[in-house]
């Protein structure tokens, strides 16, 4: 799409990066671009089962994207929120109270965050086909961008990753991509969300935190880094540690339907949104995210057919019988989240929900 024929967006001024001395997790760097040769393939799949087996989270660099048109995707991502009245948001509200879909938008204090405060975000969710639902008018010139930013996404960042995960387990390459495919009924979407900064007194009374740690309930999640610190991982030995921003460069995890296809093995790490540093506190923190998911239809039963699994033990999270399929843990995690009464964990801080016989933790 040549630059002369894109429709003009605002600038979004994000924050200057921190100049803070933080704990930062160092996490691995995959350069995706290696993945196109069989020699390069095989090195990064060693390279991503130790990310995934220390921090479950890793940079990703060099996936196709230059630094101008993911400058332009953030000014694109500003568009649902600066750009749409109050008035047609509520038009385009999400119905994920009702059915779990998290098409639309999603209102600033939506969620309850400990019973005492509603949070300060808002999100703009649109399906990987960018067809599937109307949109608010600001964002109908748009829309090629997105859906060619969608698409990049799935086949040249989520595909190539689902087949080193696949070749990390001694399994046919295309196992994972064939759970993942672009046309199959499922909720594999863009979401542009948007934090606002709080008052002293609602910081407190959260403790700072901005969203709860918890994981996400799909397979993989990029963020495409930007320049607000204020995303933390719990390591596994239950410390935070900042993630730091790459310029131009992909934050990628898994989440749920990972570690149950997997049987445990590739766990979804804990992660949560703290209050920025001093330098960036006055701020909005503007966030660009592809959410995969496998097809709706798709069984969260472990892949037993893998020779590692087979060697270091499946740990299921339920018994096969009772496991869910993608679309009802996807519908039951979007329409709780926020909204179900959590009960004291074992562990301090924690609070837990029971999801079909599975125990879902949320981290204050």
């Amino acid at each position: 799409m040549h630059s002369m024929t894109l429709p003009y967006v605002p600038h979004y001024v994000a924050a200057p990066p921190t100049t803070e001395n933080l704990e930062y997790a160092d996490l691995a760097i995959i350069d995706i671009s290696k993945a196109s040769s069989e020699e390069g393939c095989a090195a990064l799949a060693i390279e991503l089962r130790e990310a995934l087996l220390n921090f479950g989270f890793f940079y990703v660099v060099n996936h196709g994207y230059s630094q101008a048109q993911t400058a332009r995707m953030f000014d694109i991502a500003d568009v649902p929120f600066s750009a749409v009245t109050d008035g047609e948001k509520q038009i385009y509200a999400s119905t994920r109270k009702q059915d779990g879909i998290l098409q639309g938008y999603t209102s600033v204090q939506y969620a309850d965050n400990d019973g005492r405060i509603l949070d300060q975000l808002e999100q703009y969710c649109i399906n990987r086909d960018v067809t599937k639902r109307r949109h608010p008018e600001a964002l109908l010139p748009l829309l090629p961008e997105i859906q060619e930013f969608s698409t990049h996404n799935y086949f040249n960042v989520v595909h190539p990753i689902l087949r080193l995960i696949a070749r990390s387990l001694e399994l046919p390459e295309d196992i994972l991509v064939n759970k993942h495919i672009f046309d199959a009924v499922g909720e594999t979407a863009v979401r542009f969300i948007k934090y606002y900064p709080r008052t002293e007194e609602q910081e407190a009374k959260t403790k700072n935190v901005w969203m709860k740690g918890h994981t996400d309930f799909g397979s993989v999640t990029i963020l495409w880094s930007q320049p607000v610190a204020a995303l933390q991982i719990q390591t596994r030995e239950g410390e935070w540690r900042w993630i730091r921003h790459m310029e131009n460069a992909l934050v990628v995890n898994v989440g749920d339907a990972m570690d149950f296809l997997t049987g445990g093995y590739y766990k979804g790490t804990i992660h949560r949104v703290f209050q920025p540093v001093v330098d960036q506190r006055d701020y909005t923190r503007l966030g660009v995210f592809y959410f995969a998911i496998p097809n709706d239809d798709i069984k969260l039963v472990p892949m037993i057919e893998s020779p590692v699994l087979q060697r270091v033990g499946i740990q299921k999270r339920c018994e096969d019988s009772e496991a869910p399929t993608m679309e009802q843990w996807r519908k039951v995690r979007t329409m709780t989240y926020g909204q179900s009464e959590l009960k004291s964990g074992k562990e301090k801080g924690v609070e837990e929900e029971i999801i079909y016989g599975v125990i879902v933790k949320h981290y204050n």
